[in-house]
């Protein structure tokens, strides 16, 4: 059986047809004339006709010929053949080391297991084979055998769940490009539910899947930790989730100190309210009693501890906002004094400040002079009426769902110093933030927006005052291990968890691959944090059968089993195949010399 791994140069081979249609066309074009010196030569050739006749049928057949076996050979042909061993083949091994293949089965973790089934393919392969190692978080590897079989015994668990969908998918695209005859995948996975919520697209490669036949054990896991609010002034709460099958016994830490300790059952949330000595930016753990799952059982968080911000509200500000600022005091998430200043944008003399459009347009001027004079680089434009949408954008502290904008002066960059958009109308910047200011786009007047008669505007008011305005601004960024953040306004290192200081040089970065408090510094000191977990669902260790996992890849071929024998058995069990095209271009090249001989000679004769 013959296959073609380029077959559209197939198309090419109607280039043949081109010898043929002059051929017709000569035999077509003969004109007589009668001319008594060519008498001669017309006897001879007539004498001679038939054996003109063969050698033109010849020198055609040869030119198709060479077309044919030229598009042939481009198409690059292999021909499937009986005898031992397997053909030359781009093998992309799939490792699952997700943190889910950590737990303890029988006394040794899953990767263990996935790690062996793993060695025995690499090993299993010819010297005219090739093969890459792709893991969970997306790194692939190539080259040598030793050198893949000591990758898979280096790769280590995961704190998060990977993405095992891309870890495939690059597998593919990688096989995909090998020129050889056979290209295959093989997912060495502990096959968990949350891992392959999707199918997932191989193109035309021969896929195979092994999973463990045993079940995956019972899972208790912290999958929810965090402080309420972010921001400690100075009492705050821990509020937290935990999965477990019955009850589970649980411990709350703050900087490695116990703050509390309690029992939780199935689907019971955790709420503990504290007011702790601590100071400044500090991190915090929930823990569970160890399991068989060890990556899930502690889960951090981060919070501010200090007084509230001192706020000093301007009677310009309106009404709205001073009956907020006062929710908020009672709250103890502010207090009255003249570190922070809130008031219409004209009469602003020095940061930090929460600045608001004038309601009077005649001080818009007077507005911008004052924006300019604290080096804040955004400036009023005329007013805009009309009622529009208020979108909040990313960074924003609370959502600003059903807010309008109906009076507004849109905002426009005076330089191109870096400041956050937390909120747009219209698609134009409404409220932006930089470094000791918060400036919103229209009055806070009901006549101008609906934003300061909303609920989300008190909690709004006390985010900003306090993650953006305080003396120790900054906020919490919750990620996963690996994911991509971008860097805070200011903040210029990341202190890890052993004290070490990393610089943010760039203005997004790699969340570390461990999970854990992380602190940005501006100037060597706290600004704010970065959390690290891993995702709530790779707790979740349900596994897809034999069956289903075939169904989550969709490729050429698939095969999913259990056994670790017969899994190393199939692949690689294609039978060999040779390339056709080297034989094919060698022919083209007889027929071409066959065809400069027979027309030479045709000329010769002639």
């Amino acid at each position: 059986m013959i296959d073609f791994l380029s077959p559209l140069w197939l198309a090419a081979a109607a280039a043949a047809a081109v010898p043929l249609l002059l051929h017709l066309l000569r035999r077509r074009i003969g004109a007589r004339v009668e001319f008594p010196a060519v008498r001669y030569l017309a006897r001879a050739e007539r004498e001679h006709s038939r054996k003109l006749r063969l050698r033109n049928l010849l020198l055609m057949l040869l030119r198709m010929a060479v077309v044919v076996c030229v598009a042939a050979a481009a198409a690059r042909p292999v021909l499937r053949v009986s005898g031992a061993g397997h053909a030359p083949t781009a093998l992309g091994v799939v490792l699952d080391n997700s943190m889910s293949t950590s737990v303890i089965v029988a006394g040794h973790p899953v990767l263990e297991d996935l790690r062996a089934r793993a060695s025995q393919l690499v090993r299993a392969a010819s010297p005219d084979d090739r093969v890459w190692l792709i893991t969970a978080d997306g790194v692939v590897r190539g080259g040598a055998r030793s050198a893949i079989l000591d990758d898979i015994a280096r790769a280590e668990a995961l704190a998060g769940a990977g993405d095992m969908e891309d870890a495939a998918t690059r597998a593919s695209t990688v096989v995909a490009s090998a020129a050889l005859p056979e290209r295959e995948v093989a997912v060495v996975t502990d096959g968990q539910a949350t891992a392959w919520p999707e199918p997932v697209s191989l193109g035309a490669v021969t896929a195979f899947a092994y999973r463990p036949a045993a079940d995956a054990p019972p899972n208790r896991a912290v999958v929810d930790a965090r402080a309420q609010p972010v921001r400690w002034t100075p009492g705050g709460a821990v509020q937290a989730r935990v999965m477990t099958p019955d009850s589970a016994t649980y411990r709350i830490t703050l900087e490695g100190r116990t703050l509390a300790r309690g029992t939780v059952t199935r689907d019971e949330p955790i709420l503990v309210r504290a007011e702790p000595s601590e100071r400044g930016w500090t991190a915090g753990s929930v823990e569970l009693e160890p399991d068989e799952l060890r990556g899930d059982d502690a889960r951090w968080f981060a919070t501010w501890i200090g007084p509230a911000p001192a706020v000093h509200i301007a009677p310009s500000a309106g009404p709205f906002a001073s009956s907020a600022l006062d929710a908020l005091v009672e709250a103890e998430r502010a207090r009255a004094g003249g570190a922070i200043t809130f008031a219409s944008a004209d009469e602003v003399t020095a940061l930090p400040a929460l600045l608001v459009a004038p309601a009077d347009p005649v001080k818009l001027g007077a507005a911008n002079r004052t924006l300019e004079r604290l080096g804040i680089p955004w400036r009023l434009g005329a007013a805009r009426h009309g009622e529009t949408t208020v979108r909040g954008a990313a960074g924003s502290p609370v959502p600003l769902a059903d807010v309008t904008a109906t009076i507004r002066y849109p905002l426009a960059p005076r330089t191109s110093a870096r400041s956050d958009t937390l909120a747009t109308a219209a698609g134009e910047p409404w409220i932006v933030s930089g470094p000791g200011y918060v400036l919103i786009a229209s009055p806070l007047t009901p006549d101008a927006t609906t934003f300061p008669v909303r609920a989300a505007f008190v909690p709004w008011l006390g985010d900003v005052l306090s993650q953006r305005l305080s003396a120790d601004a900054g906020t919490v960024l919750a990620t996963t291990p690996g994911a991509m953040v971008v860097r805070p306004t200011g903040a210029d290192a990341l202190e890890l968890p052993d004290g070490d200081r990393v610089p943010l040089p760039d203005d997004s970065l790699a969340a570390p691959a461990r999970a854990g408090a992380y602190f940005f510094l501006h100037a060597g000191s706290r600004m704010g944090a970065m959390v690290v977990n891993p995702e709530p669902s790779e707790s979740d260790l349900h596994r897809l059968d034999p069956t289903a996992l075939a169904a989550r890849l969709r490729a050429r071929h698939v095969t999913a089993v259990e056994d670790g024998a017969r899994f190393t058995t199939a692949v690689f069990a294609t039978a060999p195949r040779r390339p056709l095209a080297a034989p094919l271009l060698a022919a083209a090249l007889v027929a071409l010399v066959a065809e400069s001989a027979m027309a030479r000679g045709s000329r010769t004769g002639v």
